[in-house]
This record gives C-alpha cells, sequence and structure tokens, in this order.
C-alpha cells in the first residue's frame, strides 16, 4: 500500500533548496509513495491527508523557533504521534538533547549515509540518491538556483577541527573523493543538462585526489569559459576554499573549470600571509572572479575586520582584481537566535553598525576603493567613528557627506574620549528611540544631549523640544 509522505521545511529564509528532504523525497518515491512538499506551517496542506511519514529539517541553531513551532505543530498534526514525525538535519545534529527537549521527538543525527538510517528495514541509502528536483513541481518556491544548478559534493568532511565550524560533528569523517560524475550524469538523465554547478565540499583542496576532482568536472563539461545555451557555465565551491593549502598545482588546477566565484576564506588576520599568496596565485593563473568570507565578531576585534576588508582594496589596486567581500557574523554553534555578541571586543551597537553598512551593500563590500574608504573609513580611527554613527545616517550616506552626517561629525569630535565611551554606553544600553529620550532627559551634559538627539525618530525630538520649553 502506497504510503502518505509530508516534507516540512520550517519558514525561515534560504536560497538554497533542502538537499536532504530533497533526497528522502527520491528514496520515498523508489519505494512507490506519494509525496508532498510544504515550506513552514499550514493548515491547508497539513490535513489534506493521513500522513504516514512526516520528516521536518533544520539548517541553522538560530532558526530555533520556526523549526521547533514546525515540529510541534505537525506533532498536532499527528495527534501527537512521535513515531511518525523524524527531524533530521544541521540543528538536529548539533543539539539533539535540547530539540527532544523542546518537541518530544527523538532526532535522526548525522548523514543518512548507511542502510537504515531512516528507521525503516532495506538496504537503500538514501545519501547516495540523487536529489529529487520535481519535488517543489506544485510549489511556489523561493529557490533561486534551483531551476539552473547542479548541486552536491565531490568530498565530504573537512581535515580542520576550527573551534567556530560544525563540520567536525556534520561530518566527521574525510572523505576526499565521492566520484561526482555518475552522480550528475544521473541528474542529466532524469532531470535535463543545467547551467551551473554548486558544491558543498567543506574543503575541497585538502583533498589527494583534488586533480581526479577537477578532471571529473572538466569531463562533466565546466571547463574554462565554456558555455551552456549561449551562458558561460559557473562552478561554485560554495564553503569556500582553504587559502593555507593553496598552491601553484591546486591554483593551476583551479583554472582549469569555469570557477566563479573562487572562494577564499579570510577567518582572522593571521591568516593574512597565507591568503594574500592565494590571491596571488589566483591573479597569476587568471582567475578573474573571486570573493571571501570575513568572519567577525568570533575572537577579533572591529579593527581586525577594517584590516582584513583593507587587504582586499589593497590586493585589488595591485593586482587589478575584484574580490568581493562578505562579512560573516558569528554565531556560537549552540545558539537559539542570532543575538550573541563577542564582548568586549564587539558590543551590540558596533554589530548593529556592520549590519546597516552590509544592508547598504548588499552584503557584499565591492572592490572599489572610493567605496570601499565611504563605506568603511580611511583608517581605523574612521571606522570607528563610523560606527558610532546614528542608523539613519549609516543608512542614507551618498558618495558625499550630507549635511546631518557633517554636523553629527562636528558634534562628535567635540566629544572627550569619556564622553564617547558614554556615548556608547548609552547607544549599547538605550536600544530604541524612546529609551534615548530618556536618556537625553536624564543626562546633564550638554554635548551629550546634542548628539544624542541624532539617535532618535522625528517625533520624539519634536516631543521632546516641547517638554524642554514647557
Amino acid at each position: 500500500m502506497n504510503r502518505n509522505i509530508l516534507l516540512v521545511e520550517p519558514g525561515f529564509k534560504t536560497k538554497f533548496p533542502p538537499m536532504g528532504l530533497m533526497k528522502i523525497s527520491s528514496y520515498h518515491k523508489l519505494l512507490n509513495d506519494n509525496v508532498t512538499f510544504v515550506k513552514g506551517i499550514s493548515s491547508s496542506i497539513a490535513y489534506q491527508n493521513f500522513w504516514d511519514r512526516i520528516y521536518i529539517s533544520s539548517v541553522f541553531t538560530y532558526n530555533w523557533k520556526s523549526t521547533v513551532d514546525s515540529i510541534n505543530y505537525y506533532k498536532t498534526v499527528v495527534k501527537g504521534d512521535s513515531e511518525r514525525i523524524f527531524v533530521g538535519g544541521i540543528l538536529a545534529t548539533l543539539m539533539p538533547k535540547e530539540l527532544w527537549e523542546e518537541t518530544g521527538i527523538v532526532p535522526i543525527t548525522g548523514l543518512l549515509d548507511s542502510p537504515g538510517s531512516l528507521r525503516e528495514n532495506n538496504n537503500i541509502i538514501v545519501d547516495k540518491l540523487l536529489p529529487d528536483y520535481e519535488l517543489f513541481n506544485d510549489f511556489d518556491n523561493n529557490y533561486s538556483l534551483l531551476d539552473d544548478s547542479y548541486f552536491g559534493y565531490s568530498t565530504r568532511g573537512c581535515v580542520r577541527d576550527c573551534s567556530f565550524c560544525a563540520v567536525t560533528t556534520l561530518e566527521p569523517e574525510f572523505e576526499d573523493y565521492t566520484g561526482i560524475k555518475p552522480y550528475i550524469n544521473g541528474i542529466i538523465e532524469k532531470y535535463g543538462e543545467k547551467q551551473n554547478l554548486v558544491l558543498f565540499d567543506n574543503n575541497i583542496v585538502a583533498s589527494e585526489k583534488f586533480e581526479k576532482v577537477i578532471d571529473d568536472i572538466v569531463d562533466l563539461g565546466f571547463h574554462k569559459e565554456s558555455k551552456f545555451m549561449r551562458r558561460h557555465r559557473k562552478v561554485d565551491f560554495n564553503q569556500g576554499t582553504d587559502a593555507r593549502l593553496m598552491n601553484d598545482t591546486n591554483m593551476e588546477l583551479l583554472s582549469k573549470i569555469a570557477i566563479n566565484p573562487l572562494r577564499i576564506a579570510f577567518d582572522y588576520l593571521k591568516m593574512e600571509k597565507a591568503y594574500s599568496n592565494a590571491i596571488r596565485l589566483a591573479a597569476k593563473y587568471k582567475i578573474k572572479y573571486l570573493s571571501n568570507y570575513i568572519l567577525y565578531n568570533f575572537k577579533d576585534t572591529p579593527v581586525d575586520l577594517w584590516k582584513r576588508l583593507k587587504i582586499n582594496i589593497d590586493l585589488n589596486k595591485e593586482l587589478g582584481l575584484k574580490i568581493y567581500s562578505f562579512p560573516m557574523k558569528y554565531i556560537p554553534l549552540n545558539a537559539k537566535d542570532r543575538t550573541y555578541i563577542g564582548e568586549p571586543k564587539w558590543n551590540w551597537y558596533y554589530i548593529r553598525g556592520i549590519q546597516r553598512i552590509t544592508n547598504v551593500l548588499k552584503g557584499a563590500v565591492m572592490p572599489d576603493e572610493s567605496f570601499f574608504i565611504r563605506a568603511f573609513g580611511e583608517s581605523t580611527e574612521e571606522f570607528y567613528t563610523i560606527l558610532h554613527m546614528p542608523e539613519e545616517i549609516i543608512m542614507n550616506r551618498g558618495k558625499t557627506a550630507g549635511s546631518d552626517e557633517i554636523d553629527w561629525l562636528n558634534k562628535f569630535n567635540l566629544l572627550s574620549k569619556n564622553e564617547k565611551n558614554e556615548l556608547l554606553s548609552i547607544l549599547c544600553t538605550h536600544k530604541n528611540s524612546t529609551q534615548i529620550q530618556q536618556a537625553v532627559i536624564t543626562t546633564k551634559s550638554r554635548r551629550m544631549k546634542n548628539i544624542l538627539e541624532y539617535y532618535m525618530l522625528e517625533n520624539h525630538k519634536n516631543q521632546l523640544h516641547l517638554e524642554l520649553h514647557n
């Protein structure tokens, strides 16, 4: 008898489709089951069938609330029958005990890389199956890369054990070659050819079979300058590459494929020598499209972040490159939200400032020097000044300073070091306009009153002026 299977991705935003659910869909279709996908909580779908099994995926731990809400909702759909609810993924693997305590569901941890991973008696290895690209046919999906990209792994795991990274828990064994060709050819045969190749390898350059991986990618039609339907193809090792393992041999191999972009991690300032060497090698082998992840809010300081961004600007000038940087805020592996602050080196207002700057830049730090200087300052001192700016000024800055920005700068520069520290303390503890209005009323410093008004909404400013004149 065919079973009814519901696959649920909680309602958080993501541009990548849920690979685990796509493979679970293939598994159940192989068993002739009926499979339905839903995003988040949907009463219209939840009660349209009797569901023999409901699978709920999880990704980042900071999506805790939406994940737990989804699990508890679908538990009610099956009338509390926990044998019909299956939860897996990143969050489930990192925090299984906490998830069980919150939901009463014992999650499936780790990869589905052995028979019986889904608690059924057969020899099917789910992780080896092709992802079901037809899973979302009846769903208005927002997975921007789904239609034109293959998704997969040419290796698994990582040789590093970085304290900020979850890979050693998620994929504890390093597998230096998975054999991507049969996998991609299987997708082509079943779902048709696609333009781009997105690989989620965590440390591809560490593979002793790296050359074989590159040969496979070339054989699949992703050689340098290759095209699909007149458009250039792209290969993206999306999780980034390890600068410390880059050498002439590895970079020359990468230059043979349609790598776009080459992502190179720059996690901390001590990596500068290895990172700069990797960028120079990329330039040497004519790899034009580069980007990197810049981790911050970990053990670094705002100065460290600025210096790493500036190194990219300097390398762009020297080598004629266009490196796009993506500052990435560190969040602990067991955090249930995004609020973590790496004190004392970071504080709430500095983090808020970085987020406002990158929001204006749509997440990426552009390679143009003048653009960088305007956004982040010409020096670390200017950068600290920018981090103190009111959000409204940061978000509305043009190529040149406007009158509000100039006036704020004049007032800020009049403050003593102690007054600047006091201002920062107020901004970190008074997180909205109403609270700042109270700080203006209670502070005795005229200079502090004058500058704090810039952090208030217009109606609060008007209300304050009325109170002060009555």
